[in-house]
């Protein structure tokens, strides 16, 4: 048995830990609620770069790739074969999409490798202005470095990714391909993403 005074002094250090985290999280709340607009457009460039190997898939890159964005929703994932190469998927919005009184009035998630999107009443802006200025982004990891910041990162938060849009093949045949434009939605709209350089910003 531990002695009352070891129990209640445990007691205490628990509410100044609960008591901090809140603290913390409030804090956290308020830096990210500050953060303002994206005015960059996603920048992308055809190109010829090897191909890349990871296990048993061949990655194949279509273009340079460069992203500054707001981070809409993150979904972590794994299970299944996607998974073993892109365990995290990024709603990312730009231009309008970075607006907070945009982003406020609607309603975001993600599920089964899809980003959704919906509204009450009248849509915050024009629904074609959602589609060209947000993008669910499968993302690869380059290494472990870039993995650490991007696992981390909150909805909320604005990140800076650069790297390529790539199409995968297994050995087996199965494939999985990138989106190549800002103007499609529905299936095959992703970006999937090899992400080599990672910045989440402050």
């Amino acid at each position: 048995m531990f002695p009352r005074a070891f129990k209640e002094g445990l007691l205490i250090l628990l509410v100044f830990m609960i008591f901090g985290y809140f603290i913390y999280e409030k804090l956290e709340q308020k830096r990210i609620a500050a953060m303002g607009t994206v005015k960059e457009q996603p920048i992308q460039e055809i190109t010829n770069s090897p191909s890349l190997q990871r296990d048993d898939y061949h990655i194949y890159p279509v273009a340079r790739y460069a992203v500054r964005a707001k981070v809409l929703s993150s979904e972590r994932y794994r299970v299944g074969r996607m998974s073993d190469l892109s365990p995290l998927d990024l709603a990312l919005g730009w231009g309008p999409m970075s607006r907070n009184d945009v982003i406020e009035k609607l309603d975001i998630r993600q599920s089964n490798r899809w980003y959704y999107y919906r509204w009450e009443g009248t849509p915050p802006i024009d629904p074609v202005d959602i589609i060209r200025s947000s993008a669910n982004t499968h993302l690869i990891f380059a290494g472990d470095s870039v993995k650490s910041k991007l696992l981390k990162v909150r909805a909320g938060e604005i990140v800076n990714l650069k790297g390529y849009l790539v199409n995968v093949r297994h050995r087996d045949g199965w494939t999985w391909n990138t989106s190549l434009t800002r103007e499609d939605s529905g299936a095959g709209s992703c970006e999937l993403m090899w992400v080599e350089e990672a910045v989440i910003e402050n």
